[in-house]
């Protein structure tokens, strides 16, 4: 599998996150099975790094923002 790295924006929430990263906002769960340390809240400062398990399967298209231009797909 696939990570990523991002880093938390001000008033960030996990399904704002998992919306960005997975087109679901429902998606939340892989990421804090990702970042066990994470503390469970409503709204996360910035500055806070996060690993981002991307899914390497055609339903994870949009998560290819989340790559570096190396890595993405190039269809």
């Amino acid at each position: 599998m696939t990570f990523t790295e991002y880093i938390t924006k001000d008033l960030d929430r996990l399904d704002l996150i998992a919306f960005r990263a997975y087109g679901n906002a429902f998606d939340w769960k892989a990421i804090i099975d990702a970042n066990p340390a994470l503390p469970l809240q409503d709204v996360y400062p910035s500055g806070i790094r996060l690993v981002i398990p991307i899914n390497d399967t055609p339903s994870g298209q949009n998560q290819a923002a989340l790559l570096p231009p190396w890595k993405r797909p190039t269809t």
